[in-house]
């Protein structure tokens, strides 16, 4: 994890990418409160919550607020955090109209370049989640921000028992729902063939993470491998919205050439973040 204000300005070149994004409202919920957005430098997704369509409307705002960067080929972490909290100053603005007040977990990478080198910008709050495929190496680069995960990092609940614990949809930190709207950020070194997925908790909900990077290693470009989560989503309960955005590096700045081929086949590694995430005040989501 990193400090915002380590971030260097851009350098020149980029990253070039190839994408999709994919949403569904399952099969149970009567709106989709998830939002994405999924336009170089910038892919997100924002998993609204709150009452009388407050989660949709906080999402949204995530969004709206995001897509400015896309006017510019990289970003910093300086100008995503300044999005962040511009989207908690007007999604905080909404607190009097609703009986609950409207929130919204925020999950995303960016392409940023520094010294001439292309890095994934990864940033999160709340329980939406980033993963990397990256040769032989598939991991969670987010922490969620959860009931759940601080269990587990204190050692009193294992990934099984955390996937049917009734606190399973609590969050610790959201933006605009509780005090605690603070994100964590991550700055990885791009590789030519990496694949990142950001998703919303009704992929992760439902479908393992083995079989998460089952689909990722395959040879399937990313608007088959974005289709089949949504599907595998669905295929498992579809209780709550699903929402994946896909994408593959062909080309990184200080790295040169075009994507070889598919992802390797080689066993994953667990790469899984040990850092401790702290107790935090806690917000639950609306279950429409």
């Amino acid at each position: 994890m990193i400090d915002p204000s380590l971030a260097a300005p851009d350098g020149p070149g980029t990253i070039r990418v190839v994408s999709t994004a994919r949403t569904h409202v399952g099969h149970v919920r009567a709106t989709n409160e998830d939002s994405y957005l999924a336009d170089a430098p910038v892919f997100l997704v924002a998993d609204g919550m709150g009452g009388h369509n407050a989660g949709e409307v906080a999402s949204a705002i995530a969004v709206e607020e995001f897509e400015k960067l896309t006017l510019q080929s990289t970003v910093t972490v300086a100008q995503m955090s300044d999005a962040l909290r511009g989207a908690g100053e007007r999604i905080g603005a909404l607190g009097g109209e609703t009986q609950q007040g409207a929130g919204t977990t925020v999950a995303a990478v960016a392409t940023a370049v520094e010294d001439g080198i292309g890095y994934w910008v990864v940033m999160n709050l709340g329980d939406s989640r980033v993963y990397r495929l990256s040769g032989n190496l598939f991991e969670q680069v987010s922490m969620d921000h959860s009931v759940v995960q601080e269990l587990m990092n204190r050692g009193d609940l294992t990934p099984e028992e955390a996937r049917v614990h009734p606190y399973r949809h609590m969050v610790t930190r959201a933006l605009g729902a509780g005090p605690d709207s603070e994100p964590d950020f991550w700055l990885i070194p791009a590789e030519v063939g990496d694949r990142m997925l950001v998703c919303s908790d009704g992929l992760t909900g439902e479908v393992e993470d083995r079989m998460i990077e089952r689909v990722l290693r395959s040879s399937a470009a990313v608007e088959s491998i974005g289709q089949d989560l949504v599907r595998l989503a669905l295929d498992g309960g579809g209780r709550d919205n699903v929402t994946v955005v896909v994408l593959e590096a062909t080309e990184v700045v200080g790295h040169g050439g075009l994507v070889p081929g598919a992802a390797s086949e080689a066993p994953a590694e667990d790469g899984t973040s040990e850092e401790d995430t702290q107790p935090r005040p806690v917000a639950e989501r609306s279950r429409d």
